[in-house]
This record gives structure tokens, sequence and C-alpha cells, in this order.
């Protein structure tokens, strides 16, 4: 009879110690639930961030074709300038060579007379 007595005993613990696990496991699964619940949240956060910077990044591509734009302008412009400076190195080339013609004419005849 003692052997009956503490196999009851023995399986008496073993179900109160099946209890406390799947209490325990209860619980960390509680806790899993909670931490996938704290993560979705965190993450729905990133994505209204991300959303956010989505939209600043496409705020900065819009300026960027502004000044594109501007600078396009800017490159005609000094095309303009350009055009100018060329034509006024040429009359000045042109003056230099009829003064330099024109004093060398005259030194000639100078040089003739005497």
């Amino acid at each position: 009879m003692q052997t009956m007595t503490r196999e009851n005993w023995t399986d008496e613990r073993l179900d109160e110690f099946g209890k406390r696990i799947d209490e325990r496991f209860d619980r960390v699964d509680e806790r899993f639930d909670d931490l996938r619940q704290e993560m979705k949240s965190g993450f729905a956060q990133v994505d209204q961030r991300f959303a956010q910077v989505d939209q600043r990044f496409a705020q900065i591509g819009e300026r960027f074709e502004q000044v594109d734009g501007q600078f396009a302008q800017v490159d005609k412009r000094l095309d303009k300038i350009d055009g100018r400076l060329e034509s006024m190195q040429k009359t000045l080339v042109f003056g230099v060579v009829a003064m330099s013609s024109a004093y060398m004419a005259g030194f000639a005849a100078l040089v003739t007379q005497i």
C-alpha cells in the first residue's frame, strides 16, 4: 500500500506541476501577444514617419525641378552674354589690326620721306 500512496502522491504532484507549467506558458503567451501589439503599433508609427519622409522628398523633387528651370534661364542669358562678348572681341581685334596697319603705313610714309 505504501507504493500506491507514493504513486498517487507523484501523480498529484505531476498534475500540479503540469498545471503550473500551463499557467506559466499562458503568461508567456500573453507577454508575446502584448509584445506583438507593441511592435505593430511601433511599426505603424514608423510607416507613418516614412510616409512623411516620402512627402518631403516629393517636395524636394519639385523644388529641384524649379531650380532646374531657373538654371536653364540663366544658361540662356549666359549664352547671350557669351555671344556678345565674342562679337566685342572680334570688333576689338579688327580695331587693333586696323590701328596697327595705320601706324605701320604712317611709319612707312615717314621712313620713305627721310
